[in-house]
């Protein structure tokens, strides 16, 4: 896919060469100057006069007429030196190979050292190429009949750079990439419809990786959780005829497995909302109720390509949550693996429920840091829109490095509090040790605050993605649909976690 050369070659064959270029350049220089001296300096008038922008995302095409091999060279504007740093680069780079598939490119060129100004720095600029490139040109191909014509993609890039070793450009381009594609792989667990990917499958797909990727492989059965008390994940698989699976995937980066970090995944694979039925407009899409374990699940394809020195046990309860003769009922109460009783006001809060257990047996695997990430309340959407994950913590530190993680994957983040009394609703039963819902006032901090009952003094970070795991709009990094959210967060926090006293 991506080739690395030093030399520049004006004689090169490539369909399109990729040049970045700044707002308001006070001459051309490098490269763009001996392109100029090729036109007969053309290209300077053309600067001039504004027929080549280099105001952000604004594309440029000039054909070379057979002055050189290189049929047709793509300015891609960057806008204003100042205003350069990773995130524009990267969505510079998606938008403008978004653009280029879409005229069926199927081989590119690009002038990295063009992209240079700025605190970027070269190898930053190859890593944004990489996981701008495999962001931008995800697609889900669905099922609807395909077509006999053949579909085009670009399936090689041709990196021209002077500025630093050809193969620390080459590793910095690939770790760009296994970003995206596992965050892409996320991305289509999401957009499986619920038929196609039951709690079966997904123990399936955790197979796979774990036979990919050495990882330790546990998936626990019916029976195994009954013998082990897992009764809230129990509760919610009741109504379903589909068997619930607690999946487990253990990697070891350390001699010792110290300083375990723990990711746990909601996996409800579709959510009726049980007998707290959802309305017909509310039941359509719940087939994204497990972008969290996609999240997950797509973490861990990243960590097993990289091999950060880092111990990590990934925790997946997944089933889904359907109507039966057997299913949960409000009022019901139900044990926890943990021994904490739960009045269950809200059949349809049954996140919480799952991620009770999942966040119980992490422990019980050694994890001495816990992330859980979950689509797991409308009402962070209420608070924060569709474009911020909103966050809980008992930790100051660990959430700093959460936050740094998503700061440097650009994915917004912002932190709820949890306060005293926020801990008095949820343990406010007078039949049990915690109740499932209080209500809808600050929606988004209960659902938090009930999983926070289960991690206890453990440093703990909850992460809902319930406005966040899907779009509706195409955007520069990928198409409407699934985003993969929080899957590079999360990998990015376990490449560079700093353990805590």
């Amino acid at each position: 896919m991506f080739q690395i050369k030093t030399n520049w070659d004006l004689q090169a064959s490539h369909a399109g060469l990729i040049i970045g270029v700044y707002d308001r350049p006070a001459k051309l220089e490098g490269f763009l100057a001996e392109v100029d001296q090729a036109f007969d300096g053309h290209l300077t008038e053309l600067f001039k006069n504004n027929e080549i922008s280099g105001k952000r995302k604004e594309i440029t095409v000039i054909h070379t007429l057979g002055k050189f091999n290189i049929k047709k060279l793509i300015f891609v504007g960057l806008g204003k030196e100042k205003q350069s740093n990773f995130e524009n680069i990267r969505e510079v780079f998606g938008h403008a190979f978004k653009m280029l598939q879409k005229q069926k490119y199927t081989e590119l060129a690009v002038a990295l050292d063009s992209f240079v100004r700025g605190d970027v720095e070269i190898l930053d600029l190859a890593h944004a190429l990489g996981e701008g490139f495999t962001l931008a040109t995800y697609r889900f191909e669905g099922y609807k009949q395909k077509s006999n014509e053949p579909e085009k993609q670009i399936n090689s890039i041709t990196i021209y750079s002077e500025l630093a070793d050809p193969e620390e450009i080459n590793a910095a381009v690939t770790v760009g990439a296994v970003y995206g594609q596992g965050t892409n792989s996320a991305r289509t667990l999401v957009n499986l419809p619920g038929n196609m990917l039951t709690a079966t499958d997904m123990a399936n797909y955790a197979e796979e990786l774990a036979a990919r990727y050495g990882f330790e492989l546990e998936i626990l059965e019916r029976e195994d959780m009954e013998r082990l008390g897992m009764g809230a994940l129990l509760a919610v698989n009741q109504g379903s005829e589909q068997p619930p699976k607690m999946i487990v995937l253990k990697y070891d980066g350390k001699d010792e497995w110290t300083d375990v970090i723990g990711l746990v995944g909601k996996g409800i694979t579709f959510d009726t909302g049980g007998y707290s039925l959802k309305t017909k407009d509310g039941i359509v899409g719940m087939k994204t109720d497990m972008g969290g374990a996609a999240a997950v699940l797509g973490a861990m394809e990243i960590i097993g390509e990289l091999r950060p020195e880092q111990n990590v046990v990934a925790v997946i309860p997944s089933t889904d949550n359907m109507i039966s003769g057997g299913a949960l009922k409000p009022d019901d109460v139900i044990t926890s693996m943990s021994g904490k009783t739960i009045e269950v006001l809200n059949t349809d809060a049954e996140g919480r429920l799952v991620l009770a257990d999942a966040v119980t047996y992490a422990k019980h695997h050694g994890a001495n840091y816990l992330i859980d990430v979950a689509t797991l309340t409308g009402g962070v959407i209420v608070a924060l829109g569709e474009d911020t994950t909103g966050a809980l913590t008992n930790h100051e530190g660990l959430f700093e490095q959460v936050l740094e993680s998503a700061y440097e994957a650009g994915e917004q983040m912002w932190r709820l509090p949890i306060f005293p009394k926020d801990k008095e609703r949820v343990r406010n039963s007078k039949i049990a040790d915690l109740n499932n819902s209080p209500g809808r006032e600050g929606h988004a901090i209960m659902g938090g605050a009930f999983v926070g009952e289960f991690a206890e003094d453990t440093p703990w970070v909850h992460l809902d993605i319930a406005g966040t795991s899907v779009t509706k709009r195409d955007y520069d990094l990928g198409p409407s649909g699934a985003t993969g959210a929080m899957t590079r967060t999360l990998a990015l926090l376990v490449e560079r976690f700093e353990p805590m006293k």
